[in-house]
């Protein structure tokens, strides 16, 4: 048990643990009396927070929707930054931004269930390649405003943010980003099999 005293791996634990808060399920609950889980796609993510909360109160809606997708981006970014602080390396940053994604997609706290991992991954991304997560936030509003599809916006994004770091940092180690992208685009395989079939919902 001597390697639970190791630096490195109590933040990996941490990420992890933080990570796996479910901010949007604890927010509609309290705030309105929902369970996301239950309800609409049953992501504990921004958007289904604001299409379930919506159906009664969209006033609140968009308040709790901004909440959640404030503190799921904050998740990966504040261990980050008590990691930077401590001078652990690039390498362990990394890891614990990844851990922090995989919390939230699969949340310790339900059942190794849990969102999509789109705004904590953006912001680890946003921590660890700001300008690459400029240029997907970019992309990601653009297409948000047009298409309204929430799924397709985010994925575009996300897409952008990958490929734009091969040009940007090309001698970084793009491992993580690559896992932290296939981690975004298993978590959406339902919205993408959706798309395919002319079904995914539009956010109106």
């Amino acid at each position: 048990m001597d390697f639970l005293f190791n630096t490195n791996v109590q933040f990996f634990i941490i990420a992890y643990l933080v990570g796996s808060i479910p901010f949007g399920l604890l927010l509609a609950k309290q705030f309105a009396g929902v369970d996301v889980k239950k309800s609409g796609s049953q992501s504990i993510g921004a958007t289904n927070v604001l299409r379930v909360v919506k159906e009664t109160n969209p006033a609140l809606a968009k308040k709790l929707g901004a909440a959640t997708l404030a503190l799921d981006a904050l998740k990966g970014m504040l261990v980050l930054s008590v990691a930077y602080f401590f001078g652990l390396s690039e390498a362990t940053l990394w890891g614990i931004g990844v851990l922090a994604v995989i919390g939230h997609c699969f949340s310790l706290y339900l059942n190794f269930e849990g969102g999509k991992g789109i705004a904590t991954g953006l912001g680890v991304m946003m921590f660890m390649i700001p300008q690459e997560t400029l240029i997907a936030l970019v992309v990601w509003g653009v297409l948000a405003k047009t298409l309204k599809i929430s799924s397709v916006s985010s994925l575009t994004g996300v897409l952008a943010l990958a490929i734009s770091s091969f040009f940007i940092h090309p001698q970084m180690a793009h491992a993580p980003v690559v896992l932290i992208v296939a981690i975004l685009f298993y978590k959406h395989i339902p919205n993408i099999i959706r798309l395919l079939k002319g079904e995914e919902k539009r956010v109106v």
